[in-house]
C-alpha cells in the first residue's frame, strides 16, 4: 500500500523549504493558532512547486498557546471557527489557481475531536459545507474520522512516527513518560509496521491493528529535516510509495 507523508507547515518553523520536497501532503496553519495571509500565500507558493497536496490547518484562536489548549466550546462555535479558516486558505488558494484536497484539525482541536462526538460532527459539518470533496484527516480509529465517514466526507487515518500507543489505539499524552519516540531508528520502524502490516505495538508489548493512510511528520522539531529524509529513504528502501493520500470512502 501507498503512504502519505503529512506535514505542518506555515506555522513559523525555519525549515519549512527544505521539508516541503520531503512530503506529500502539506497542513497549511490558517491564521488562528499560527500564520497569516502571508504565510499562507508563501506556504502554498512552495507546495505548488513542488506538486505537493495543499490543505488546510485550522486550530483555536489561541496564538499564546500556539492552539494546544483545550477550549469548551459549544459545537456551533468549533464549526464556525474550521469554516472561516478552511475559507480563508480556500481564497488565497485559488489566487494561485490551486485548490485544497484535505483538511487536518490542529493541536488540541485534533485531540479533542479525536474523542468527542459533537465536535468531531461540527467538524465534519464545516468541511462537507464548504467543499464536500475534501479528505478529512483524523486519528486511526478515532471519532473524528467515523463523524465524517457520516457525513460523507472522504478519510485519512492518521498514524504517527514518533509518539507511542496505548492498549485502545490512542496516543499516549504528551504529560506522561514514553510519549516520544526520541529513537529514528524505531519511529522509522513503526511508521515501515504500520505501512506494511497495519500493526503498531503498545506500550503494554501487545500489537493491535491500527490503519494507517498517512504519516505525521512533525516540523517544528530541530531534527525534523533529517528525519523526514531518513524516513523517506526507509520507505524507498521497503519499495513503499509516497503520495498524497486521496481518501477512503
Amino acid at each position: 500500500m501507498p503512504i502519505d507523508l503529512n506535514c505542518d507547515l506555515g506555522e513559523g518553523a525555519p525549515h519549512d523549504a527544505e521539508l516541503m520536497p520531503l512530503v506529500s501532503s502539506a497542513n497549511i496553519a490558517c491564521g488562528a493558532h499560527a500564520g497569516d495571509e502571508e504565510t499562507m500565500r508563501r506556504t502554498i507558493a512552495l507546495a505548488l512547486r513542488h506538486g505537493v497536496a495543499i490543505g488546510a490547518h485550522p486550530g483555536y484562536a489561541d496564538r499564546e498557546n500556539f492552539g494546544r489548549t483545550e477550549q469548551n466550546l459549544p459545537p456551533v462555535a468549533v464549526g464556525e471557527l474550521v469554516r472561516g479558516q478552511l475559507l480563508a486558505l480556500q481564497r488565497l488558494a485559488a489566487e494561485q489557481g490551486a485548490g485544497l484536497t484535505h483538511v487536518k484539525p490542529h493541536g488540541a482541536l485534533y485531540n479533542q475531536a479525536a474523542r468527542d462526538p459533537a465536535l468531531a460532527d461540527a467538524i465534519a459539518a464545516a468541511v462537507a459545507g464548504v467543499d464536500p470533496s475534501l479528505v478529512l484527516f483524523g486519528l486511526a480509529g478515532s471519532h473524528s474520522l467515523a463523524a465524517a465517514e457520516a457525513r460523507g466526507l472522504a478519510t485519512a487515518a492518521e498514524v504517527f512516527a514518533d509518539r507511542t500507543y496505548r492498549p485502545d489505539g490512542s496516543l499516549t499524552p504528551r504529560t506522561q513518560t514514553g510519549a516520544l519516540i526520541n529513537d529514528a531508528a524505531a519511529a522509522c520502524a513503526q511508521v515501515l509496521r504500520l505501512a506494511r502490516d497495519g500493526l503498531v505495538r503498545t506500550t503494554d508489548g501487545r500489537d493491535i491493528p491500527l490503519r494507517a493512510d498517512t504519516v505525521c511528520l512533525h516540523g517544528d522539531g530541530p531534527h525534523a529535516v533529517a528525519f523526514a529524509r531518513r524516513l523517506r529513504d526507509a520507505l524507498a528502501s521497503a519499495g513503499i510509495e509516497v503520495r498524497a493520500a486521496r481518501g477512503r470512502p
